[in-house]
């Protein structure tokens, strides 16, 4: 049965890649949905329920870090008022302790629980906690947040790249926030290895740093410059215009990933470097069916558009697929129809 929904989000300026979700998922819904910023002003909440059936909340939204109750009051209320609560749990395990507990209430609240993966479904269902919870639970593909438009605008870094691509230099790629769990560095050491392989290389980190109290970008750059990197490494900070970043994308030769996890459908960073007509090297899932509910997945590795090395895949044999890679031409397809679908289905998903 259709509902129509109330989403919440942040009154944040640079998103994140749930919060982006979000509000892609409110503009897909259309007239059925509207977003409301999450704040602890109850009666502008009650007035904002009054037309709705439902309250959708993702987590984690980097927005959110500092809205310690708001979420658990907004929930409370949204049932007290006799709608539907609807969670989206991104993360489980991989969060904090102490954000797991302030989100607590929410997941008590909820009339149906949503997850991003297999894998975060089963991670919740394995802990003592999800036996309070509801058991209206679906795992939901997740779409890519951008979509190549075939409109690209010329930067600072894109010169930058195009310049060193036609001195003969690869440009490896990674798209999406750079935080220690994504193991964004990594691919500095498949450029290291390249390098020491006798090719010229360089890499850029369309994204920004994420916050917190590790030394993330510290960290970052000490291994530049320990992999002898320092002049071959662009990091471009967030790019808010599509356009922009898709002149960033159209310079990389292959965007390289590899995740302690292997990939999971989560990962929604691969599918939007996938989907800028750029193959991406990154290692297989744990386990084979791990993405068969994302046919958006399961089609960018059947063209090979995505390729997959081995979940324990060491450096050398991720150096040796992105050189592959780098050397073949893409299957083209109707991307902007594959999300489309993917859209459909999610949307019909929520309204079980």
């Amino acid at each position: 049965m259709s509902q129509n929904y109330l989403v919440f989000v942040s009154a944040a300026r640079q998103l994140c890649g749930v919060e982006a979700f979000s509000r892609l998922l409110a503009r897909h819904f259309g007239a059925r949905a509207t977003t409301h910023v999450l704040d602890t002003d109850l009666p502008g909440l009650a007035r904002a329920l009054k037309s709705r059936d439902a309250v959708i909340f993702n987590f984690p939204i980097v927005g959110w870090k500092r809205q310690l109750f708001a979420p658990s009051l907004a929930a409370i209320l949204a049932r007290l008022m006799g709608k539907d609560v609807v969670v989206f749990l991104h993360e489980w395990l991989a969060l904090d302790w102490k954000r797991r507990v302030v989100l607590a209430p929410v997941v008590l609240c909820a009339t149906r629980l949503k997850f991003s993966a297999p894998e975060i479904a089963a991670e919740f269902a394995a802990t003592r906690f999800s036996r309070f919870a509801t058991g209206k639970r679906q795992v939901v593909p997740i779409p890519p947040n951008i979509l190549p438009s075939g409109a690209k605008a010329e930067s600072e870094h894109s010169s930058a790249l195009a310049a060193q691509r036609r001195a003969g230099r690869l440009i490896l790629g990674q798209f999406g926030s750079i935080y220690p769990k994504k193991q964004s560095a990594v691919v500095l050491q498949v450029a290291a290895e390249l390098l020491r392989a006798g090719h010229d290389v360089g890499v850029v980190f369309a994204g920004s740093f994420i916050k917190g109290m590790d030394n993330v970008e510290e960290n970052f750059f000490a291994s530049v410059r320990d992999l002898g990197l320092a002049d071959r490494v662009t990091v471009t900070g967030y790019i808010a215009g599509d356009e922009e970043l898709a002149g960033i994308f159209a310079e990389v030769d292959v965007f390289c990933y590899l995740f302690a996890e292997g990939l999971t459908s989560r990962r929604g960073s691969v599918l939007a470097a996938a989907l800028s007509g750029r193959r991406v090297v990154v290692n297989a899932p744990l386990t084979p069916d791990a993405l068969d509910h994302h046919g958006l997945f399961l089609r960018l590795i059947a063209t090979s558009t995505i390729r997959l090395v081995p979940t324990d895949a060491d450096i050398a044999a991720v150096a040796t697929a992105v050189l592959a890679a780098g050397r073949e031409p893409i299957e083209p397809f109707d991307a902007a129809q594959e999300v489309d679908a993917l859209w459909t289905s999610i949307g019909a998903r929520i309204d079980q």
